[in-house]
């Protein structure tokens, strides 16, 4: 099937990077990655260094900021938590929601997701929706039935307007932190059930234009190959995006549709 029209490559801070370091960060990526109109680049610092990136790059329209996580409810007794609104008015375009850690560390469930994706939405932000299995359900032969269990859960809670507007993120649990990469051939495969059910909801056209990224130990030097599997069009990227020089190479990695 299609993929998106241009490839989406996301960093993922988790809970690294200050305020501090993120001053640090930016010129020297900035200064190793060239602007250009082939694809976004978008990252997600943690939520007290949002505004040390939004100043840092505000000179770089081809960049994007986001959060990584909100509470579905706008405003509230909810000590701890953001909102999607407050992320908005910080400068953040971006929403990183149902991450594997944010589900199995933290133990939000298929219906919290929901809930946060249409928050999300209801700020005018847009959501970048994580799914992925765990090792033991990949050798129960359990992926696609996982997967789609997490994608069926948020789509079930928005229109299909929003469906068609959102970013999804594969990224196979066993593959995150660990330094075992699924191959492009499993990536691919994985991709193209989350697209078919897209194209099940949304028709063909709308669901080709979902950016579909996969993350899971992505690297300089396996980038590529990941971005040249099918239906694959984007990364995201964890550790990897905290090396200003790596990232910078991971950013401009060749691609094609």
């Amino acid at each position: 099937m299609a993929s998106a029209a241009k490839p989406v490559i996301a960093g993922n801070w988790k809970m690294y990077n200050g305020p501090a370091a993120t001053r640090d960060f930016f010129p020297a990526f900035l200064g190793a990655y060239a602007p250009r109109n082939d694809r976004t680049i978008i990252f997600f610092p943690p939520a007290l260094s949002v505004t040390a990136a939004v100043e840092a790059t505000r000179d770089r329209d081809d960049i994007g900021l986001g959060v990584q996580n909100v509470y579905w409810e706008p405003k509230g007794a909810f000590t701890g938590e953001i909102s999607a609104p407050m992320a908005r008015e910080a400068g953040a375009g971006y929403v990183l929601i149902g991450h594997s850690e944010r589900r199995h560390v933290f133990g939000e469930s298929d219906q919290d997701v929901a809930r946060k994706v249409k928050a999300v939405f209801d700020a005018g932000l847009t959501p970048v929706v994580c799914v992925g299995e765990l090792l033991e359900e990949r050798k129960a032969g359990r992926v696609d039935e996982v997967n789609l269990r997490q994608l069926n859960a948020v789509l079930g809670a928005i229109s299909t307007e929003q469906a068609a507007s959102m970013l999804l993120a594969y990224e196979p649990v066993w593959a995150i932190g660990t330094g075992v990469v699924a191959t492009p051939e499993d990536a691919a495969a994985a991709h193209g059930t989350l697209r078919r059910r897209l194209a099940q909801h949304l028709g063909a056209p709308a669901a080709d234009a979902v950016p579909i990224l996969y993350g899971g130990s992505v690297k300089p030097d396996n980038a590529a190959a990941l971005l040249a599997a099918g239906d694959v069009d984007g990364l995201l990227v964890g550790g990897a995006s905290l090396d200003p020089a790596g990232f910078a190479r991971i950013a401009a990695a060749p691609w094609s549709a």
